[in-house]
């Protein structure tokens, strides 16, 4: 699918339909994957340190799990905004050996994970739901009254989790076992990745992905005891799907429409990492360790690892 027609698709459909072209599951009978060129504005050209697409179908978000040295990743596999009972969570390595591809199963349409205190959780259409890592065990199913289209979500230090609301300009708090609004109206524009950064938690929105007329996504703050909001760049970025820190006080971003990963430093300055052409980014993980950005190729079944050692300096 070229960028034309994924926006004219995303356009006329709202945010959720940005996950339509996913809805089928790859063959069972898989071909290796191509491997994805990342290339940089200056021309610099990275290959994947590694790329999987065994059993990924419909990748929507990475999240890396130092303590139980795991990659946690949200399959889909089938309709987007359907109650079908065929999402999941697949396990892998932080290298990319895929452990269990069903590791927890049950699911409808996961999308953003994070983790708190040996739980996992994850963001599925109405849904907040709590996985004991390790046990591998769903251990709660809440369901958010009013929500629209939960798409990614962030733990704060004292267990509360955050979850974004899409189509619904919302953010809700989760704590426990109960859902409130954090934030919501113009203040959150069109949010999506989300992560808590000490008091605040940092938002980026994809207003574009609902009207592409609208003013590109851009990053920004919300005290978590205020909800006053701080704008940390004031250049557009684009359609934001993943929000990760870069260990230097700077921001790694995707910009999902556009297939890129966007670099956000302390000043506010934006530049574009790496591009994957017709290959769409969506929400990413990032090791710090080994200075890799891990993404989800939603569209095209696969998740790969990029070196950004080199983009960072």
């Amino acid at each position: 699918m070229t960028h034309a027609s994924l926006r004219s698709l995303v356009a006329a459909t709202a945010a959720s339909c940005l996950f339509l072209a996913c809805s089928a599951p790859a063959d069972d009978a898989e071909a290796p994957p191509t491997p994805v060129e990342a290339v940089a504005p200056s021309g610099e050209r990275s290959t994947a340190v590694w790329m999987v697409s065994e059993a990924m179908h419909a990748p929507e978000s990475a999240f890396l799990h130092t303590e139980s040295d795991s990659l946690f990743v949200s399959l889909i596999d089938g309709d987007p905004a359907e109650r079908d009972g065929t999402g999941h969570i697949a396990r892998l390595t932080p290298d990319g050996e895929v452990l269990d591809a069903t590791w927890v199963t049950g699911l409808n349409a996961p999308k953003g994970l994070r983790a708190h205190d040996g739980t996992l959780w994850v963001a599925d259409l109405d849904e907040v739901i709590a996985i004991d890592i390790e046990r591998a065990e769903i251990t709660s199913r809440l369901t958010v009254d009013g929500a629209i289209f939960l798409n990614d979500l962030a733990t704060g230090p004292d267990g509360t989790v955050y979850v974004s609301d899409t189509n619904g300009f919302r953010i809700f708090a989760v704590k426990d076992g109960t859902a409130s609004v954090f934030a919501e109206g113009e203040v959150v524009e069109s949010p999506n990745g989300l992560l808590v950064d000490g008091g605040r938690l940092l938002v980026g929105s994809m207003r574009q992905a609902a009207d592409p007329e609208s003013a590109p996504g851009r990053l920004f703050a919300l005290d978590l005891a205020t909800g006053e909001k701080t704008v940390l760049s004031s250049e557009p970025i684009g359609t934001i799907d993943g929000v990760e820190i870069d260990g230097r006080g700077g921001y790694i971003l995707t910009n999902v429409l556009e297939g890129q990963v966007v670099h956000v430093s302390p000043s506010g300055a934006v530049r574009v990492l790496m591009s994957f052409g017709d290959d769409v980014a969506a929400d990413h993980a990032y090791d710090r360790e080994r200075q890799r950005v891990i993404v989800p190729h939603l569209f095209q079944n696969k998740v790969g690892a990029y070196d950004v050692s080199g983009f960072l300096q």
